[in-house]
């Protein structure tokens, strides 16, 4: 039986939003990240979907205990599936691999009412910032769909309840990596 994995590539790549142990950086092949919104939560957040000509950088981690049990509490909005043979990994044992994904049809595009937090882009920036470098932070917002979205500027009262202080260089960074990609943004 192979240990127990999840791929992350959200806040999960920000180590600062949580405890778990043995990660290592990853790439999955045939899933594209992208801005949605589920009913099961008030705000958009990223999923991923299939998408044969992509690939995303992440971090996978050990599922704490093999007990998929609270990691799916703080998913609960996704389902799990597994995706082992998708990607690459430094670990040279054999490795059960799962990514958390809203269904085809449980999910649909951010709205006003139901927005993208700056607060946790910031989160998510910064973790790939950490993990794969300023190329990293290019790619994430490079390889992620959906960012016409619209974005809820919550930095002076962060709604996510995992936020991170970021540094005024990492701020400008976000800042930057959005106005180039033309983002609007909505006051709290």
């Amino acid at each position: 039986m192979s240990t127990p994995y999840f791929f992350g590539y959200g806040s999960l790549v920000n180590r600062n939003t949580h405890d778990y142990t043995d990660i290592h950086p990853a790439r999955l092949r045939g899933w594209r990240r992208v801005w949605r919104h589920t009913d099961l939560r008030p705000v958009a957040y990223l999923t991923v979907v299939p998408d044969n000509s992509a690939a995303i950088d992440g971090l996978i981690a050990h599922v704490p205990g093999d007990d998929w049990a609270a990691l799916d509490g703080r998913e609960h909005a996704y389902d799990r599936e597994r995706v082992c043979h998708a990607v690459t990994h430094p670990k040279p044992d054999p490795v059960n691999i799962s990514v958390y994904t809203v269904p085809h049809g449980k999910h649909g595009a951010p709205t006003v009412e139901h927005p993208v937090l700056l607060s946790y882009i910031d989160v998510v920036a910064q973790g790939y910032l950490r993990e794969f470098g300023e190329a990293g932070v290019a790619h994430f917002f490079n390889t992620t769909a959906g960012w016409t979205a619209p974005v809820l500027d919550d930095r002076a009262a962060p709604v996510y309840p995992r936020h991170q202080s970021l540094s005024a260089d990492e701020t400008q960074m976000v800042d930057d990596h959005l106005a180039a990609l033309k983002v609007t943004l909505h006051r709290a």
